[in-house]
């Protein structure tokens, strides 16, 4: 009895130094595990990136569904959409299937900016909701999907785009030879700021920029809507949960701007047209004011500014909004290994209105086959054309069949 009862201490104790040595070894594991994550974490490294998400309001003030690639009017082709690049950069697929994808935003030029006192190597990887990286420099490890989707639709792919640098050196000493071709591109004024330059090896050689560049084409929703009243008043509704922290809405006719700005949006706000009074240099000056309250650094919201002035302030009506941080880590997820001690992303909405205003311009410009009024329009012209005949279907259906012609003819002409 007794050397059973010795038995049976000795193999409890032989199990209780088992149970206490795997746990022992559970939290070494566990510290040095999270004594690797903290040893990624580079405390010198700053991260900034700005973008822009181009959208179109449909009659319901909701995004639409249109081709965010397509170019000017008449020849609306992928071609024609990228010739605001540089004949350097990297473009998804063919561009054919690129002229007919169809999604509610366009994702342009976020450029990623590295701060570091020291030359330090780092990958970068950025995931996108429902949609495809179109463009990007300098080259890239995997850019994925691989080859074409099966549908034109992003809605119906129902798959998330995504592109990976491998290895990027971020060197602050590195001279600023960069591409350049002869013909000027805003492309260019991103360049402008004091972020460190990169460097990335491939096949052709090392490729140096200032950033890194990404373009893309998704059917996320965007998180706010903008219904224009029959008033003419624009009522903008806030669909997430957290606030818009700017709004400016924005018109142009002619040589002659409006502005009007709104802040920190929780619910919905109507907002009166502004008047055509305005000088553009005081735009410029508030909205880099708002992006630096951002967390952008001032040469960045100046290089902003600068890069879209050019598309941002053109003919017609347009909410711009500052995209709340947490709706861009959701659909682009950023990963920075090692981790940069502190990331800002900035991100503008851009959602076209279709004003009353803009549909007389339209519908008289097509009447009379004003080409340069049309190319005003360019890539939204197909969206205008469908919020139309939305309200007038037997009016915008003489009008679709006159854009058709015109441009059936434009190609027979050309060929």
């Amino acid at each position: 009895m007794g050397a059973a009862m010795n038995f049976r201490k000795s193999i409890l104790g032989a199990l209780l130094i088992c149970l206490l040595t795997a746990s022992l070894s559970f939290l070494f594991i566990a510290s040095a595990h999270s004594a690797g994550l903290q040893a990624q974490v580079d405390p010198n490294l700053t991260t900034h990136e700005w973008g822009t998400f181009t959208s179109i309001a449909g009659n319901d003030g909701h995004a639409v569904e249109w081709v965010p690639l397509s170019g000017t009017w008449p020849a609306q082709t992928a071609a024609a959409s990228v010739n605001d690049l540089p004949a350097f950069i990297e473009h998804f697929g063919y561009l054919g299937f690129k002229a007919g994808l169809r999604g509610t935003v366009r994702m342009e030029t976020p450029v990623i900016y590295f701060y570091s006192p020291r030359n330090v190597d780092v990958s970068v990887h950025v995931s996108l909701a429902k949609g495809l990286i179109t463009e990007w420099y300098p080259h890239a490890s995997r850019v994925t999907p691989t080859g074409n989707p099966p549908s034109s639709s992003l809605a119906k792919n129902n798959i998330d785009g995504a592109i990976t640098w491998d290895l990027v050196h971020v060197e602050p000493g590195l001279a600023p030879s960069f591409a350049r071709e002869s013909t000027d591109s805003h492309y260019y004024a991103a360049r402008e700021t004091s972020g460190s330059p990169v460097r990335v090896e491939t096949p052709k050689g090392d490729q140096r920029e200032k950033f890194l560049f990404y373009r893309g084409a998704s059917a996320f929703s965007v998180p706010v809507s903008a219904k224009v009243m029959a008033s003419g008043n624009v009522l903008v509704s806030n669909l997430g949960k957290e606030e818009i922290p700017g709004l400016v809405l924005f018109e142009r006719r002619g040589e002659r701007i409006g502005y009007r700005i709104s802040s920190g949006l929780q619910d919905h706000v109507e907002l009166d047209p502004p008047e055509l009074n305005a000088n553009i240099n005081s735009l410029y000056g508030d909205l880099e004011q708002m992006l630096v309250a951002r967390g952008l650094y001032w040469d960045e919201a100046h290089a902003m500014v600068q890069t879209w002035r050019s598309s941002w302030f053109e003919q017609g009506s347009r909410l711009f909004y500052l995209v709340p941080a947490s709706f861009v880590d959701t659909v682009l997820p950023l990963t920075v290994s090692p981790a940069p001690a502190k990331t800002v992303r900035v991100f503008v909405g851009r959602m076209e209105l279709v004003t009353a205003a803009t549909q007389q311009e339209v519908k008289a410009a097509l009447a009379s086959q004003d080409e340069p009024t049309l190319n005003k329009y360019s890539r939204f012209l197909e969206p205008i054309l469908n919020i139309i005949e939305e309200k007038n279907p037997p009016k915008a259906k003489q009008l679709t069949k006159l854009t058709s012609a015109t441009c059936n003819a434009e190609v027979a002409q050309k060929h």
